[in-house]
């Protein structure tokens, strides 16, 4: 018998490829790389494990139990508030969304009963009573005091404030103010009544009402200044007020009602003293100073800071001086006619803003604001505000046919 034929040297390769790959194992595919946790996933774990029904709640013992475990996770005095939370709540068991917002540093109303609630492990005394502080912790206890009417918010805020960050959004806006200040004065040759100079209004930060397109000086105003005198109250104003302020709310929040200000006066006098010019930081100064004297006069009784009844006054005299320069200076005659000086209808919008954003805020230390109703109130009639002046400066002006000076 004849022998078969072997078979061809390709097909023989791939039988033997194929062989090979059916005994290999298939590689295992690389295990995915997990997201990284959130700070709040990372607490839900560790509740869960004291909470298998998830019911949202645990015992309070279980909940010691959870904070004595991994307290040195927690900041110190979060970690007071939560154990203070824990001996006083009633019905024994911890929802699990005020663990939550306390980690997360929310200021809701659950942080504030849980302060109000709890006894802190605070000594009792008042902070006043207290013996033996550094400077700066006098000088953190006088900030409490000048600025939060309840004692438990000043203990709280005594013993968390870390000067970082420190307040720098009134002490920057100060010193540019200084600054550009300085430069005008050298440029100009005059540093008293430096508004009445003929070349004053041709500087590009002030607002003038033939230039209300130009929209950023809307807000660069505020570095212009009458004059020394102008200017010096308003550095005093703010840098008392508004640093302390600041050190308690933080910049964010005080820097909202500071621009709000500003802006809330130059859109007034476009709207209300349509032919003049606006210059000063009064908008936001008035802003900072009449939240905070509407703050202590709403909360008489629990502010405790030294003199108030004669520091209100000696406030109220120095803002209506200066309020009476700004008036009389707007009647004076001209040293620009046909343009008249600076208006001072941007302080009474910086007063507007103060007390109604300005003491929401100041009233809602340990709250988010976005929680309360009446904030979202201001809120809106401060933007349908902005939106009837942003038509009012597009359409009123030729409407009313009114004769504006001529562009510096």
């Amino acid at each position: 018998m004849g022998e078969h034929p072997s078979p061809a040297p390709a097909v023989a390769a791939c039988a033997e490829a194929e062989r090979i790959e059916e005994l290999e194992p298939e590689p295992e595919p690389e295990p995915e790389e997990p997201l990284p946790m959130a700070p709040e996933d990372h607490w839900k774990v560790l509740f869960d494990q004291f909470d298998p029904g998830n019911t949202g709640y645990i015992s309070t013992g279980k909940f010691r139990s959870l904070l004595e475990s991994h307290g040195s996770e927690l900041d110190p005095h979060k970690r007071e508030v939560l154990l203070a939370l824990a001996d006083s709540n009633s019905d024994g068991h911890i929802c699990y969304q005020d663990f939550v917002n306390l980690m997360s540093n929310k200021r809701s109303n659950s942080f504030r009963q849980a302060i109000l609630q709890g006894n802190r492990r605070l000594c009792s005394k008042a902070l006043l009573e207290e013996k033996g502080l550094s400077l700066s912790q006098r000088l953190i206890r006088h900030v409490a005091y000048e600025t939060l009417p309840r004692e438990i918010d000043r203990k709280w805020y005594y013993d968390s404030y870390t000067c970082c960050p420190p307040p720098w959004f009134m002490i920057a806006i100060t010193l540019l103010e200084i600054a550009f200040f300085l430069y005008n004065g050298v440029a100009l040759d005059q540093f008293v009544l430096q508004v009445t100079h003929p070349l004053y209004l041709k500087n590009a930060l002030v607002y003038h009402p033939q230039l209300r397109a130009q929209a950023w000086r809307y807000l660069t105003y505020i570095f212009m200044h009458a004059g020394i005198e102008h200017l010096g109250l308003n550095v005093v104003l703010q840098l008392l007020v508004g640093v302390p302020l600041e050190m308690v709310h933080g910049a964010a929040r005080i820097g909202f009602v500071y621009v709000a200000g500003v802006v809330a006066g130059s859109l007034a006098v476009s709207v209300a003293d349509m032919t003049a010019p606006v210059v000063g930081s009064s908008g936001g100064v008035y802003a900072l100073v009449s939240a905070h004297l509407a703050n202590i006069v709403m909360n008489w009784s629990g502010m405790e800071c030294q003199f108030k009844l004669l520091r209100m006054a000696v406030a109220l005299i120095c803002m209506s001086m200066e309020f009476g320069r700004a008036v009389w200076l707007r009647f004076h005659p001209s040293a620009y006619p046909p343009c008249p000086h600076p208006s001072f209808v941007a302080h009474l919008g910086g007063v507007a803003v103060g007390i109604t954003l300005g003491v929401v805020v100041l009233r809602n230390y340990e709250q988010r604001l976005q929680d309360q109703s009446l904030w979202w109130i201001f809120v809106a009639m401060y933007a349908v505000f902005v939106l009837f002046a942003v038509f009012w400066n597009v359409f009123a002006y030729s409407l009313l046919e009114l004769r504006l000076p001529p562009p510096p």
